[in-house]
């Protein structure tokens, strides 16, 4: 049941609750099968330096800290890097001239990304659209005002100079507004060196098109491919929002050397919540690479009031975002998740030597049959292509 602040029962996670109830003796083997084990244990604590800890409290953000093992290796030293993800509320009214709400947000979302440079983080990455309401359920064109440009808007120049200031890589998702291509509207994540450089950007595959999830009516599906950065701290990759939903576009990611796929993500309870926390760790084990699933929290509301075209009533929310943001490793073992109702940082420490030690235990990629997948894709995009079904004769 959830309580009318968003949590979960007043708890922040589905964690916590079985903390609570589950006896100590019996707790150790739920979150075995739940979470996973890394290297044959629980994904263990990270333990956060306490002037970080005193900021979470100070500014009331769920904090947690976890750390990814690998094994040892004779011919290769360990190449652990500190990883960070946010996620936060809308923190200023819908109402509020769109001026206020993009500085209130920045403010914020500053303070948060500071806290992460201060508690060590080399990567960091944002939820999807983080400078603006996720108002694409409201149809309304007012809201492509918050689009920018990905090279010298103010979100972006934000993040930069965090960037130059902790020597930090930063994945800033954001509504971007393409100049050179008839001022067109994309869903985009910039990515910005630890130099406060910007490496590269991509946008969004993927469309919803269920629900209140009207974002198609702003922008179309991107077309910048599959590209992976190479930064100065691993291979990272941006599978934004409904890219989880489809697994091609994590393999492909992968495929292209990914060690870490980010998927920045606005979605809510109603509709996704039970898929949420398999989606990325199912992507991590098929993969071979960790997945980080960064979802927003809170529910926003909205001066006017808009229908799905799906009978129901027309109203002025979402729905709640449930925040809930989590990282998977290669190897099948998870973190809890970031409370359900709060604005979150996450810190985690990932070897990254785990992804290829987990593709040489399983071999996935190694007994793949591409060649058989790509003759398949090939007769399956034909208008005249006829699935291989074999009928029983007797029918």
């Amino acid at each position: 049941m959830m309580s009318t602040n968003g949590s979960l029962s007043g708890f922040d996670g589905v964690e916590d609750i079985l903390e609570k109830y589950i006896p100590p003796e019996h707790l150790g083997s739920v979150k075995r099968v739940l979470y996973g084990q890394n290297c044959g244990s629980p994904v263990a604590a990270l333990a956060l330096d306490p002037s970080v800890v005193q900021i979470s409290k100070d500014a009331d953000f769920d904090l947690k800290g976890f750390t990814f093992s690998a094994l040892p290796e004779q011919l290769r030293p360990s190449r652990v890097v500190r990883v960070g993800l946010i996620q936060n509320k809308t923190p200023a009214s819908t109402s509020l001239p769109f001026s206020e709400q993009r500085a209130a947000v920045h403010d914020r979302v500053g303070q948060l990304i500071d806290t992460a440079g201060a508690g060590g983080a080399k990567i960091l990455c944002l939820q999807e659209t983080w400078p603006i309401p996720f108002a694409f359920c409201t149809r309304e064109k007012s809201w492509c005002e918050f689009a920018e440009s990905a090279e010298t808007g103010p979100s972006v120049a934000l993040c930069q100079r965090a960037a130059r200031r902790w020597g930090m890589v930063i994945i800033c998702p954001i509504l971007e507004r393409d100049s050179a291509h008839g001022e067109t509207i994309w869903n985009t994540a910039v990515v910005i060196g630890n130099n406060g450089n910007i490496i590269g950007k991509h946008r969004k595959n993927h469309i919803p098109r269920v629900g209140d999830f009207n974002e198609s009516t702003y922008y179309m599906e991107g077309n910048t491919g599959h590209p992976v950065f190479e930064t100065a701290f691993g291979r990272i990759a941006v599978n934004i929002c409904y890219g989880r939903h489809h697994p091609m576009n994590w393999q492909v990611f992968a495929m292209n050397g990914a060690e870490i796929i980010f998927n920045p993500s606005a979605t809510v309870g109603e509709l996704s919540e039970p898929l949420w926390g398999i989606e990325a760790r199912n992507a991590a084990i098929a993969n071979g690479a960790f997945a980080v699933g960064i979802n927003r929290v809170g529910t926003e509301t909205f001066p006017n009031e808009f229908t799905s075209g799906d009978g129901k009533p027309a109203h002025t929310d979402f729905g709640h975002f449930y925040g809930s943001s989590y990282v998977a490793a290669p190897d099948g073992s998870r973190t809890p998740g970031l409370a359900r109702h709060r604005d979150g940082l996450m810190l985690v420490d990932m070897d990254l030597n785990l992804c290829r030690q987990t593709k040489d235990k399983w071999g996935f990629q190694m007994t793949a049959r591409y060649e058989m997948y790509a003759e398949f894709f090939q007769k399956y995009i034909q208008p005249d292509y006829q699935p291989q079904i074999i009928r029983d004769p007797s029918l």
